[in-house]
């Protein structure tokens, strides 16, 4: 098994600049692109390298990280002109660190089959404070030895690596931790809210249901207090890949709606359809 020595990064946003970074310090050789100029400079103020486009950065690199936000984005960077599937050739690694519907991972290998490039899917959990700390978690599938020769690549920036199966099975491994995260991230903001309008302060709870049964992941980090720009996108695909396997998800659809009415409350935009 060869090992991977050059890496690229298609995103340099908040999760892929970081994780460049990281393995920039590593000593892996480390090139990226981003179409964003704003992204352009800061990855440049770390002294990474930029080219011009997916297809630019995959012929330099033995994998390449995608790390962008929605499943459009993910099928500029494969298909678009100068994309990945410009540059594929038989052994190229392909990692999918974007959050994208299980499904569209499904479409996804059917359209890449034939052209050499092995793919795998590494969607990434906890948030920006973790990718700064590398500390992030890996839900990964695909073939499991292209994942074990990934295993040092995603070492670098997470502390947690699982593999769950078939390429799609990482995204479904986050579309169901996505469903219960932002399920608790509504009942922790309703139950704060409550206690606060009962006379109980927020702060004070908040402390005392960190020691109890009703500690989450979502209120110890003050999850609720922070923008949330991919809720009410990864709830809509969690129901709709429910419809397509004709499974009733009555609690998704309650979350659905508690994060509609929270990031209205919040005064958030409307979030782009998934794909």
């Amino acid at each position: 098994m060869n090992r991977i020595e050059r890496v690229g990064l298609a995103g340099l946003g908040a999760m892929g600049r970081p994780m460049a970074r990281h393995l920039r310090d590593k000593g892996f050789a480390v090139r990226g692109y981003d179409p964003a100029a704003g992204a352009q400079e800061k990855a440049l103020l770390l002294g990474l390298p930029l080219e011009t486009s997916p297809a630019a950065v995959a012929r330099e690199s033995d994998l390449v990280l995608v790390a962008v936000g929605f499943d459009a984005d993910v099928e500029r960077v494969f298909f678009a002109p100068g994309g990945l599937m410009e540059a594929a050739r038989p052994g190229l690694i392909v990692a999918v660190c974007s959050t994208i519907a299980p499904s569209y991972a499904r479409e996804l290998a059917g359209r890449t089959a034939q052209s050499g490039i092995v793919l795998i899917d590494a969607p990434l959990t906890r948030g920006e404070g973790a990718a700064e700390a590398g500390q992030m978690l890996v839900l990964g599938g695909g073939d499991e030895a292209a994942f074990a020769q990934c295993k040092p690549v995603f070492s670098t920036f997470a502390s947690d690596i699982f593999h769950l199966g078939p390429f799609g099975a990482g995204q479904t491994g986050k579309m169901v931790n996505n469903m219960i995260l932002w399920a608790c991230m509504a009942a922790s903001d309703e139950g704060l809210r409550l206690g606060e309008k009962m006379g109980v302060g927020p702060e004070i709870m908040r402390h005392a249901l960190g020691h109890s049964s009703a500690q989450n992941w979502s209120m110890t980090t003050r999850a609720e207090e922070k923008p949330t720009p991919w809720a009410e996108k990864d709830m809509m695909i969690a129901m709709a890949e429910a419809d397509a396997v004709r499974m009733s998800v009555p609690v998704a659809g309650l979350v659905r709606e508690a994060i509609k009415e929270f990031k209205i409350r919040r005064g958030y935009p409307t979030p782009k359809v998934p794909r």
